[in-house]
Order: structure tokens, then sequence, then C-alpha cells
């Protein structure tokens, strides 16, 4: 879906601020996260479940290199998961880049897999990665909730173009933000 088609200005934009406005304030990440996940699916449906499984496996990792047990495993739990998101944005950038370049250079015939690149597999792969190094480093703790950190991953304003956002930079307005509808509604000249 375009921001600038019309299912986007008139339908999608209206209805999340309808939800938003009468969700009550300390549950509007849940309208944000459903509809940055229906915006994602809208583009692309079969590859959302790769966002959320890289959603998942990160939030999950980022919270046992934290807990004591797992504290002396962190290092090996932060290449793990580094492991796993480098190695899913490779597969899907340059799997068909790879045999090309294999099939020139030793006059071989491996058939391409077509591979389709999920939308935005660079953009939320590259954020979560920002957010698990910072969370190793103790920039700052991994996020309490699920909702929380996987709404913050596919928002979908930021979600297709950018730019990356550190996880430190909005932590406090994920958790605890004002909205006021009069400043919201105000134009300004």
């Amino acid at each position: 879906m375009l921001f600038s088609s019309i299912i986007f200005i008139y339908f999608f934009i209206p209805l999340l601020l309808l939800v938003y406005f009468i969700t009550p304030a300390k549950y509007r990440n849940i309208p944000l996260l459903i509809f940055s996940l229906l915006f994602y699916f809208l583009g692309e449906p079969k590859y959302i479940i790769i966002l959320i499984l890289c959603c998942i496996i990160n939030y999950y990792i980022s919270k046992l290199m934290t807990h004591k047990k797992f504290k002396k495993y962190k290092k090996v739990l932060l290449i793990l998961v580094l492991i796993y998101d480098i190695g899913q944005l490779l597969y899907f950038k340059y799997t068909d880049f790879f045999i090309t370049n294999i099939n020139n250079i030793f006059n071989s015939n491996i058939s391409l897999l077509q591979v389709i690149m999920p939308i935005g597999i660079s953009f939320f792969t590259f954020q979560i990665i920002a957010y698990i190094a910072d969370v190793y480093k103790g920039v700052h703790k991994p996020s309490k909730s699920l909702i929380d950190f996987t709404m913050y991953v596919s928002l979908f304003p930021q979600l297709i173009a950018g730019p990356i956002v550190r996880y430190a930079d909005v932590e406090k307005e994920i958790s605890k933000r004002e909205t006021i509808l009069d400043k919201f509604l105000e134009i300004k000249t």
C-alpha cells in the first residue's frame, strides 16, 4: 500500500486515528501494532511471518542476554542472533546474485531460486541489529513488552522507507507518550 493511495489516505489513516484515540492511553501501542502489521500484510502478505518471527526471536534473545542465568552466554547469544538476522538478509537480498556469479565464474548452470525480497527487510533488520547491539552494550535495557518491541520495529511510517530509529531515542515515547488531540489537530502556518 502506498502512502499516497486512496485506500491509505481515506480509509487506513482515518480508521487508525479513530481506533487509536478511542483506545485507553496505556493500550495505544496495540492498535499501532495491529495497523502496522496490517499495512505490512497488505503490501506483502506471505512475508508477514518473517517480520513477526524476527521480532519474537530478537525480543527473547535480548531478554536472555540480560538475564542473570545467561549473562555468561551473552556474547554467544549476540553472535547467534546476528547470524540469524544477517543470514536472513543475505538470503533474501543476495541468493540469486551469488548463484549468478557462481554460474559465471565456474561456467555452471545452477538454477536461480528467484527469491523475492520482503518489503523493508533491510530497514527492519538493521533497526533490530542496532537494538540488539545496544542491549548487548548496556545502552538500554530490553523492552519490557513484546507488543511494544514489535510495534517499534514494524511501525508503518518508517518500516518500508526508514530511517533506522534507535530504540534509546524513542523508548520513552513507546512506553509512555502524551497525545493531545488539540495539538494534533492544530494547523501551523
